[in-house]
């Protein structure tokens, strides 16, 4: 039986000082992951609350204005202050150098910088709370954002600011992996996970600018008067839409891609077999990088765009499916004949499959010309967005944060509460967003206060299911912290995982390795090295 002697990144050094003037890639890692569950606790409110009040046709808890500002708010906070830094700047901040068996990660200064960019581009936006909301949507789309009298100027500025984290997080991982990969680590015997980080890295790099000029313009307009998008003073509302939209759509693979990489991950350590196609895995990270940049235009097919533009739209749409398509087929060739163990991270694994499945396909109805006009703007939009931001890359970061939940912090949860979790989340979701296919199908608009009779009793099971996937959040919250005072102490590799992050101690020691570390195997060589999880070795403490 063993215990933690040794000196682990969270004792050594002590003070908050020493945090908040850190330069170690891991606790910077963990202050993002703080932050942004917190953010994530907070929209999830906002979320709550918005349910509640559609539980009625009629008012419940607060007037029209007050609900635009709360879904505003929702939106805004959900994506710019928790999906998009959530995996990349949290969990990839923690791995990415131990996975490559890297001592940190290229611009350590740089990387702290980020943090701090990144706090106070949030404190400028939840500001906007104080000064009255925002009531435009989280798009702030034109002429609603020139024209509304609400804090979009103080939104739009801490938007702007939170680019620049993106864009820092983005080189610092490229130059990272180009430059301090363990020497025998080959480009194709890196982590499917590194992969997907570095596609991700590209588009923050790329694409991130284009949001901040675009939210600069926008602030320019409201603040001298100077006809940009807006129609009365000669500017062009769609023009805003192009430019919003070009950073938005692979923003979506921002999201979605770093959680690609947490589920190869998973389903080679828990299906203990080598990944089925691993380069055919790691080139369509690269092909998604390049087609989200193509298919911006299918968001914006009521926009009064030209036939032609439309079309090309749509048909470069159902190519984007092309890659994602040949990682689940090769996902689940791999758990094909595979001794998978249903531990909480593959339970997570496994409802990213089937959630972003319907995710994906519902997206070929809204990137077919003739369906999207009857679907735009109505709650399927809804369902569908949710089915792949949160079944796809929150299923992904929750597998994510259980898988690396013991190396980061040396202790184990409960895993019968952990799976109870687990079913409420999955339970709740489905309740919650499916019901919103059948009322967006059947016409029921998004965004709107008031609605038919009609929809009530969907409203209603959709505003339950909310109240079911919270408490499951809720349960995961209590055993999480649970876990860090009273989890059993575990080894180095407790799930038996070939990848470099294991081969330290858990929690690691400061500076990662005690040896340079050289890649001896690949990462899912399970055919040819057989290890067993330090669970069944024995070498867990009570």
């Amino acid at each position: 039986m063993s215990d933690i002697t040794h000196d682990s990144y969270l004792s050594s050094p002590k003070g908050i000082k020493s945090w908040l003037l850190t330069v170690d890639h891991k606790r910077i890692g963990i202050m993002y992951f703080v932050a942004i569950m917190f953010f994530f606790a907070l929209a999830g409110l906002l979320a709550v609350i918005l349910r509640t009040e559609l539980l009625s046709p009629d008012r419940v808890l607060m007037d029209a204005d007050t609900y635009n500002q709360f879904f505003t708010l929702h939106g805004a906070i959900m994506i710019f202050l928790f999906i998009i830094p959530s995996i990349p700047a949290a969990l990839g901040n923690f791995v990415l150098p131990l996975m490559i068996g890297a001592k940190d990660v290229a611009f350590p200064r740089l990387n702290l910088a980020s943090w701090y960019i990144y706090v106070a581009g949030a404190l400028i936006a939840v500001f906007s709370i104080l000064q009255g909301g925002v009531d435009t949507g989280w798009t702030f789309y034109t002429p609603y954002s020139t024209g509304t009298n609400t804090a979009v100027i103080s939104m739009t500025t801490g938007v702007f600011i939170l680019g620049f984290s993106s864009i820092f997080t983005g080189l610092n991982f490229i130059v990272t992996i180009h430059k301090l990969r363990a020497p025998g680590m080959t480009w194709f015997k890196m982590p499917l996970m590194v992969w997907g980080l570095y596609a991700t890295a590209v588009i923050q790099v790329l694409a991130t600018p284009v949001l901040g000029i675009t939210v600069a313009l926008l602030i320019v307009e409201r603040l001298m008067g100077i006809g940009i998008f807006d129609p009365a003073m000669g500017g062009d509302p769609v023009l805003y839409q192009h430019f919003f939209w070009f950073y938005s759509h692979p923003a979506v693979y921002i999201m979605i891609l770093p959680g690609m990489g947490i589920i190869s991950e998973l389903i080679a350590t828990f299906s203990h077999r080598r990944i089925f196609g691993y380069k055919a895995i790691a080139y369509s990270s690269l092909g998604i990088a390049l087609m989200s940049f193509l298919v911006w235009g299918h968001h914006m097919f009521t926009s009064g765009q030209s036939e032609l533009a439309a079309m090309l739209f749509s048909f470069i749409t159902f190519f984007v499916g092309i890659p994602s398509g040949i990682k689940i087929f090769n996902w689940l060739t791999t758990m094909y004949k595979g001794q998978i163990s249903f531990k909480t991270p593959m339970l997570y694994a496994i409802s990213f499959l089937v959630l972003f499945t319907v995710g994906g396909l519902t997206g070929i109805f809204l990137g077919a010309l003739s369906v999207d006009i009857h679907l735009h703007d109505t709650y399927f939009v809804v369902a569908h967005f949710h089915y792949v931001m949160m079944g796809g890359t929150v299923m992904a970061l929750l597998g994510g944060i259980h898988y690396w939940w013991p190396k980061m912090f040396g202790r184990m949860y409960s895993e019968l509460w952990a799976r109870v979790a687990c079913a409420f989340v999955f339970v709740g979701f489905n309740m919650t967003f499916f019901t919103q296919f059948v009322m967006g199908s059947q016409g029921m608009p998004r965004r709107y206060y008031q609605y038919g009779e009609q929809f009530a009793r969907m409203h209603g099971f959709s505003s339950i299911g909310a109240y079911v996937l919270g408490f499951g959040f809720l349960i995961m919250f209590v055993y999480l912290i649970a876990s860090l005072f009273k989890g059993r102490r575990v080894g180095a590799n407790p799930w038996g995982s070939l990848t470099m992050e294991w081969e330290t101690a858990s929690p690691p020691i400061a500076h990662n390795f005690d040896t340079d570390k050289v890649l001896e195997h690949g990462p899912y060589d399970y055919d040819r090295i057989e290890v067993t999880p330090e669970d069944e070795k024995g070498k867990v403490t009570a």
